[in-house]
Parts: C-alpha cells; sequence; structure tokens
C-alpha cells in the first residue's frame, strides 16, 4: 500500500499527535525524521531497512554519516546530516542525564548510555566512564581498540586518563562484537589487574560492563568486583 493510500490514523504524524510519541514504533518515528521515501519505497519501508541493516536504534545511535550511504536515498548530505544530528542528541542527553546525577542512582542509564555508544561496534572497544567523588560522570574515553576476539588494554594508560580526569571512580566497560555478555577468565583478570592499580592512586573500580547488541551484563551485579 502507497503510503498517501494509509488510514489517517495510521500516518506516524496523525498517530502521534492523536496518541502521543509513546505510541509510535521505531520505524515509525524515524519515517517523520526522514519525511519522504524513495520511488517504489514509502517512508515506512525505508525506516524498516534502516533499523535492519544497522541493527535497530542500539546500532542506529553508533552510524556514521558515511554507513548511512549504504541506504538508497541517503545518499544527499542533507537526511544524513539531520540523522546523526539527532542521534548525537540521544547520546548527548543522555550523557547529562549521567553528570546530573549518581551514576549507581539510575544503573539503567548506565547500560543504556553504553550501548548507545560501544554495543554495536564492530570491532571489539575498552572504555572508561570516569566519575567524580558523587559517582557523577565526568567522562567517556574510548582507550582501546582491537579485532573481533581481543584487546590490548594497559593498565598505566587507564592510570593516566584517570588522574586526568580527577577521577575518584571509574565503570570500565568493553563490547563483545561476537555477541554474548559472559566474561571469560580474561575479562576476569584484567579487572582485578586494573582494580589493583587504579588503587594505588585511590581511584575506586566500580564496575566493568560488558555489552553486546542489546545485551549488558555487570559485573558487579554478578558478584565478580
Amino acid at each position: 500500500m502507497a503510503f498517501k493510500d494509509l488510514p489517517a490514523d495510521a500516518r506516524p504524524r496523525e498517530k502521534l499527535i492523536a496518541r502521543g510519541a509513546g505510541a509510535l514504533g521505531d520505524a515509525e518515528l524515524l519515517a517523520l525524521l526522514l519525511r519522504t521515501g524513495t520511488a517504489g519505497r514509502n517512508v515506512l519501508q525505508m525506516s524498516q531497512e534502516l533499523l535492519d541493516t544497522f541493527g535497530g536504534i542500539a546500532g542506529l545511535l553508533n552510524t556514521g554519516l558515511d554507513d548511512l550511504k549504504k541506504i538508497k536515498g541517503l545518499g544527499g548530505t542533507a537526511k544524513r546530516a539531520e540523522l546523526t544530528a539527532v542521534l548525537e542528541l540521544a547520546r548527548r542527553a543522555m550523557a547529562e542525564r549521567l553528570k546530573e546525577r549518581a551514576v549507581f542512582d539510575s544503573p539503567d542509564a548506565v547500560k543504556q548510555y553504553l550501548q548507545l555508544h560501544i554495543a554495536s561496534r564492530p570491532h571489539e572497544v575498552f572504555a572508561a566512564l570516569f566519575l567524580d567523588a558523587q559517582h557523577r560522570l565526568i567522562a567517556l574515553e574510548e582507550l582501546f581498540r582491537g579485532t573481533l576476539t581481543q584487546t590490548s588494554v594497559y593498565p598505566r594508560e587507564v592510570v593516566i586518563r584517570a588522574l586526568h580526569h580527577h577521577a575518584a571512580a571509574v565503570v570500565l566497560a568493553h563490547n563483545h562484537p561476537s555477541g554474548g555478555v559472559e566474561p571469560s577468565r580474561a575479562d576476569e583478570s584484567l579487572t582485578q589487574t586494573l582494580k589493583a592499580a587504579l588503587a594505588l592512586v585511590d581511584v575506586r573500580v566500580l564496575d566493568h560492563v560488558i555489552v553486546a547488541a542489546g545485551q549488558t551484563l555487570s559485573m558487579a551485579e554478578k558478584g565478580l568486583i
């Protein structure tokens, strides 16, 4: 069915006005942002292709300008720029929330924030959330990148960055591009090594979070910290 032939209450704009944004699915919300589709493909179909190609909203939030060129109809710069701007606003909104309140007052927000930033990367990334004495976010830094199977993490560099930010605590994080979030023995060993190194400069490791597409595991919640 052509988009113009949809019943009025099935069109995203009218549906949002009548029932609120929460009533819309992900593809419908994207359709409002994109506004138009391409020849033979309406904007809802285009939006669904975006979600399918990049692994849903979480994957889309990790997508750059060049990656969006893969989608027919996004070859021009205007729509890609608008979409990228909205995705960046979502990341910044989440960061502001973590900067305003203690990280562990909102553990789900931490997991969502890490999902937005590193879950869908094609390579392994090791990152750290640097926190102040009230456990509010100072900064997120991606410290090391590796292959699909391993990352070299240097404790000295993590300590240097913690001191640079005058951090009182850190939350460590890395992704598993191949899926699954169960920590390996190497993950557990690395966590203990970093915990000991950071303790020497009076910085606490509060957690080590492992993320994959749609999955998150807290080593602290598992009793592994």
